[in-house]
């Protein structure tokens, strides 16, 4: 038997890491700057979270939601502390297209109403309503095309307040900061009107977290720069450093009902384990303002670089969520970026390139990339 083949991949078998850094089988490092697609949130093996999750998995991995998790409570508390979210409601699963397909089923059963309103360039999960919500019909195949989303423009408020005037949208869903759509910038203009004219048509507005949260923004949640309270966050990623969980929050409003929604796997015993774990760790390690610090400093110097390279088109981005628009296509400076200078980024689109490392980066790391990165560049 072999593997589907889903992905393009890079001939590299990374085999170990720490902090900032990857090993491939041959032993050469690399410095990771793109953290498994914004899951490392704490960095590779951090000694607390290896502790931790090793001492759960000898005692207790696994029950079902049929019982008390003690976990579950412990980790409900903590994150409404730590993100300023005490008096919501938590729901955990196993992914974060679970996690939006749960808060719009959510958002219809509150709502009675099958509309949902999505921006352009979204990226939501490639689950059934998930996918739907996610602007790309490459990835929606025929059974997810049941018409129940429009798409519509960043930022343009009179657009999304003339959909909603219609009475019948279940739903809006936002990501913060676009992370597949090319780092694109929500402005607090357009959220906080779009947040009013939500209360004011009856619509739920949905912030989705999954990349742009959990610090990684510089606060917690990339929606606290813009001044509004959503009714539904939907996390994931960056939440246990790796291992699978999602996670949704929901505002006091909404009422339980039993049966609406489930999971097997979902908030058990070794996935919250690692969840405190990293919430322990961002915490003594200030991980939120270290990616508020760190990514200041980086943006500050892409956009001096910017100045000096025609190749840099646009630098934008919040906290360690940065995106590099360059005039040449992405694998250009990607691929030499990995094999020669061993550097490993992200990308969207065509061309640009997208900085996601863990949030304990440090400035070595970030002028080590930095003079490779110009390098590259001037060898172009």
């Amino acid at each position: 038997m072999k593997l589907f083949d889903v992905y393009p991949l890079f001939n590299i078998a990374i085999t170990r890491g720490l902090g900032c850094n990857v090993w491939d089988e041959n032993g050469q490092q690399y410095l990771d700057l793109y953290g498994g697609h914004a899951v490392i949130s704490i960095g590779h093996a951090h000694p607390h979270y290896v502790e931790a999750v090793s001492r759960q998995v000898g005692t207790l991995g696994f029950y079902s939601n049929s019982v008390i998790n003690p976990l579950q409570q412990q980790l409900a508390a903590r994150l409404g502390k730590v993100c300023g979210y005490e008096d919501y409601q938590l729901f955990l699963i196993n992914s974060g297209a679970e996690a939006n397909e749960n808060a719009l089923k959510l958002a219809s059963f509150h709502t009675g109403r099958t509309r949902i309103l999505a921006v352009q360039k979204a990226f939501h999960g490639r689950t059934s309503l998930a996918v739907e919500a996610t602007d790309n019909p490459k990835i929606i195949a025929p059974v997810n095309a049941n018409g129940h989303v429009t798409y519509l423009p960043l930022n343009d408020l009179p657009a999304w307040e003339a959909e909603l005037a219609q009475g019948d949208v279940a739903a809006v869903i936002l990501e913060c900061i676009q992370g597949v759509g090319g780092i694109r910038m929500v402005t607090p203009e357009f959220a906080q009107g779009l947040s009013a004219a939500c209360q004011k048509h009856g619509a739920v507005l949905i912030c989705d977290e999954i990349q742009c949260g959990y610090g990684r923004s510089g606060k917690f949640f990339a929606h606290q720069w813009l001044g509004i309270r959503p009714d539904i966050i939907t996390m994931a990623k960056g939440i246990a450093n790796g291992f699978p969980m999602g996670a949704v929050l929901i505002s006091p409003r909404f009422e339980p009902v039993y049966g609406q929604l489930g999971t097997t796997f979902g908030g058990n015993h070794l996935a919250c384990a690692a969840a405190l774990a990293v919430l322990d760790v961002m915490e003594d390690e200030k991980l939120v303002e270290n990616a508020d610090e760190m990514g200041r400093y980086l943006l500050a110097e892409l956009r001096k670089l910017q100045q000096e390279n025609s190749h840099i088109v646009d630098v934008r981005g919040r906290g360690l969520m940065i995106g590099i628009e360059l005039d040449v296509p992405h694998k250009t400076v990607r691929e030499p970026l990995i094999y020669d200078e061993h550097i490993f980024t992200g990308c969207s689109g065509t061309n640009l390139l997208r900085l996601l490392p863990p949030l304990c980066l440090k400035k070595e790391h970030a002028d080590e990339f930095l003079s490779k990165f110009r390098s590259v560049l001037a060898s172009l």
